[in-house]
């Protein structure tokens, strides 16, 4: 009897293990099904094409600890200094994009009002394009809406949760990778 408990308790362990292998970093990302449909448009208004994995760190993207934001794709990778993704989630882009290239985080906020009048909070900026100041950031109430087309913004606003990650990992100096 002890050595069928023995047994189930290790095969137990086994499929816990092969589960939590497989599962995303980020377990806010649903999985598309297959013939999903995808957003239809980029932010440089051309058709959006669907990342092959959205979970790869984007090839090009360099090497060493990095944040990794991707234009077309809507989405921030945190990777480590081995290139392995530590998180990865959506975003929604500001009006304004940086241009693809890399960065460094050159100034922190606590907690501000967004050039859009939202109070954010974890603003990590890293970039300048048309006069304006480019940052990640999250709204206090936790919104992630399309901003105005007619303002000129740099916010990249993310989900609370995503911004507590971002903050904790993108400290002043740290690298950033814009990919179209």
């Amino acid at each position: 009897m002890a050595g069928l408990t023995v047994a189930a308790v290790a095969a137990v362990a086994f499929l816990a293990y092969q589960a939590s292998a497989s599962a995303p970093a980020d377990l806010s990302v649903k999985p598309r099904t297959p013939g999903a449909s995808v957003p239809s448009v980029s932010p440089s208004g051309g058709p959006k094409q669907p990342a092959a994995n959205p979970l790869a760190v984007p090839a090009g993207s360099g090497g060493g600890e990095r944040v990794v934001y991707a234009l077309t794709d809507r989405r921030v990778w945190l990777v480590d200094a081995k290139g392995k993704a530590t998180r990865t989630f959506a975003v929604m882009p500001s009006t304004v994009d940086p241009l693809p290239g890399a960065y460094s985080v050159t100034s922190r906020s606590g907690s501000v009002r967004g050039s859009d009048g939202v109070q954010i909070e974890h603003v990590v900026r890293f970039a300048n394009n048309q006069d304006v100041a480019i940052g990640f950031s999250a709204a206090v109430d936790g919104s992630t809406p399309t901003p105005d087309p007619t303002k000129k913004t740099g916010g990249i606003r993310m989900k609370r949760a995503d911004g507590d990650a971002l903050w904790t990992f993108a400290v002043i100096g740290a690298k950033v990778v814009v990919v179209a």
